[in-house]
Formats: C-alpha cells, structure tokens, sequence
C-alpha cells in the first residue's frame, strides 16, 4: 500500500511539473538555455546544476540528457550512470577513496582540485563483508544504505579464502548476452519480488588474481585483471567497448524516475551500443597487469613514477597497463589506465581513464586493500 501511495504521489508531482510554466517553455529557447549551462558548469560542484535542470520535468530532462555526453567524451561524470561508463581517453579522473576502519567500509569521491586531500564529490561506496570462505565487497550509489538488497545496489567483489584472485560482479549485465553467475533465480527487495523486466544479479566483469610469493620474499605484488566485459580491441586506434545507459533500479517504491539515470549522447550512440554480445568478437578481453617498479640504489625500496599523486610507500601502491603478451608491444600498452596510491594512513589516491569505467576501478583497488595471506 506504501509503494502504490509513493507512486501515486510521484504521478501528481510529475504531471504538476508538467503543467507550470517550465515545461511550456518553447523548445528552442529551452534547448538554448540548457546548451548554456551544460557548457558553463562543466566541474562539480556547478555541476549540480545541470543535474538539477534534468529534475525539473520531462522536456527539460530528455533535452538536457541529450546534450550530456559520457565521460569518454566529456572527460565529466554528471549523472549516476557515469560511474559504469568508461573513462576519458585523452585524461585520466582523479578521485581518492577514504578508508574507515571502524566500519569496514571504503569510500569513493571524484577529486575537486588538485590537492591530495579535501572534499571531493561522493561517487561510490563499499562494505567489507567477511565470510566463512571468502570475503565480499558490496558496492552501492548510496554510502548509507550498502546492502545487496538496496535500490542503490550496483555490484559487488569477491575473493577466495587466500585472498589471490577476485572476480567483479555487476549487478547489470554489461553487454547484451552477458551471462549471469548461477545463484538464486529471484532476489527479494524489501520483500518484494523483483520483476523479471529487471535483470537484476551477478555479472562476472573482471576476474583479478594475485601472484603467489611461495618464497615469502620480500618485493613488489603481482597482479593481473582479466576485463571479461571489455575487448582487447578497445585500446587499438578507433576500438569500442559497451558502454551501459542507463541504471535499472530494482524497488519499485524508489521515487526517482528511471530516465533520471541514464546519459545519452546523439554523437556516441555507436559506442553506447550494447547490442553485440562481447562473446561474438573475434579477439578476447583485455587484461591489465601491474607496471613493473624499478629499484632505487640510493632510496633502497622499489619505485614508480605517480607523478606526485602518490607519497607514502605501501605494497598496496600499483599501476596497471595494457598486457601485450598476445602480440608487439605499441603506445597503447603504454598508457596507464589505472594507478592507485597511498597519501594517508586511511587516504588513497584513485585515477582511471578509458577504456574502464570508475565502478571497475573501484572494484579493483578494493581488492588491493583485502588482506594477502599468501602473497606477503
């Protein structure tokens, strides 16, 4: 009776809005108004207006999410959706996580200025849930509400009992013909059924795994990333890889409408296209393996270059780069797609660019805090 009510109410508010002035506006005068403040307000937290033009009501939403591009484009992360869109490709997103070790969770907020420290604008949050075999990291869009029961619910991190390997799961399919991990058919959201329009479970994105040091020496880790929702092909002159949309939400009572989520951008359509399963590509998924630090004679320690994004020396430290182990080496393997550093005793620095997106990113840095039984 309580989500008809939501509903309801949720219906006379909207046709409300689109009956007032606002929405009478002429298109074309609109459509000048939102072109200008999207281009003005291009960094949080001006950006808020933009989000805020998307609420005002239908018109003013379908125009402004159309003139919004994707951060592969826009280098910017407007709407909820851009977490699950791959980076920029010319730049990377600097954010930072902040680690609280009373509750076991983890932050994720987009940095605001250069500075290693400060306010920064929320993004995700994780909680670390351990278990008999494993260890669980629920990711959510909401940092006060990290269940897997949640509307906000986007995915989660698993590990095995040693701590070496990690498999990402979306709780979206990521590409048309994803397959979902086998658990229970039905998931119960506030003790409503989900409905089957929703495909709502356990997407295996990425598979992580960490070397073994069986000789207990001490050095560097080793880690690789298996992509399994990104091609190879992605990081070659002109590559693609899906790009989801829109968020589904799973509860039926949440009052935000489902088209406040998504990000759609006339000029990016075939990039947004999920409709190719990646299964059919002719090449398989991209893997990222962590660059190789040098030794420093003079500092005795091992070293990377973060380019002052990074100051406290930690074996958490890494970052990751295209493998070029199928084929020759080019520029592209290069690139680092993402780096993650210690600043603080509970601060870490996060950048990521094209071809993953922040919540893969998230999702993978997670797995550097969780202790390594064997690797250490």
């Amino acid at each position: 009776m309580k989500g008809r009510w939501n509903r309801v109410v949720q219906d006379e508010w909207v046709d409300g809005l689109e009956q007032s002035c606002w929405a009478q506006m002429p298109e074309e005068l609109l459509r000048e108004v939102l072109v200008r403040i999207e281009a003005a307000d291009t960094t949080w937290p001006s950006r808020k207006n933009v989000v805020a033009c998307a609420g005002v009501c239908r018109s003013w939403r379908r125009i402004t999410t159309d003139l919004v591009k994707t951060p592969e484009l826009s280098a910017s992360l407007t709407f909820p959706i851009s977490v699950k869109q791959p980076g920029p490709r010319e730049s990377m997103v600097k954010c930072f996580i902040k680690r609280n070790r009373s509750t076991q969770s983890y932050h994720l907020y987009l940095g605001l200025t250069n500075a290693l420290t400060g306010d920064g604008k929320f993004l995700l949050a994780a909680r670390k849930c351990r278990r008999t075999t494993c260890t669980d990291y629920i990711m959510s869009l909401n940092a006060d509400d990290m269940s897997k029961g949640s509307s906000t619910y986007i995915g989660k991190l698993r590990s095995n009992f040693l701590g070496t390997k990690f498999t990402v799961y979306d709780g979206q399919p990521p590409y048309s013909g994803a397959k979902v991990m086998p658990n229970r058919s039905i998931r119960l959201v506030g003790l409503k059924q989900v409905s089957p329009r929703v495909p709502v479970g356990s997407y295996p994105v990425a598979h992580i795994s960490y070397e073994v040091n069986v000789l207990g020496s001490r050095g560097p880790r080793k880690m690789q990333c298996i992509m399994d929702a990104i091609p190879a092909s992605a990081i070659e002159p002109g590559g693609v890889t899906p790009t989801p949309t829109e968020i589904r939400l799973s509860n039926p009572d949440v009052l935000l409408p489902l088209s406040f989520f998504r990000s759609r951008s006339k000029s990016h359509r075939k990039e947004s296209s999920l409709s190719e399963p990646l299964a059919d590509k002719k090449d398989g998924a991209l893997v990222l393996k962590n660059k190789t630090p040098r030794w420093h004679e003079q500092l005795q320690c091992w070293c990377l270059n973060f380019h002052g994004r990074v100051t406290v020396a930690s074996v958490k430290n890494f970052q990751l780069v295209a493998s070029s182990e199928d084929g020759p080496a080019g520029p592209q393997h290069e690139k680092i797609i993402l780096q993650f550093g210690k600043v603080g005793k509970d601060l870490f620095t996060m950048d990521y660019r094209y071809p993953i997106s922040a919540f893969q990113a998230f999702a993978i840095c997670l797995s550097s805090f969780d202790t390594k039984i064997a690797c250490e």
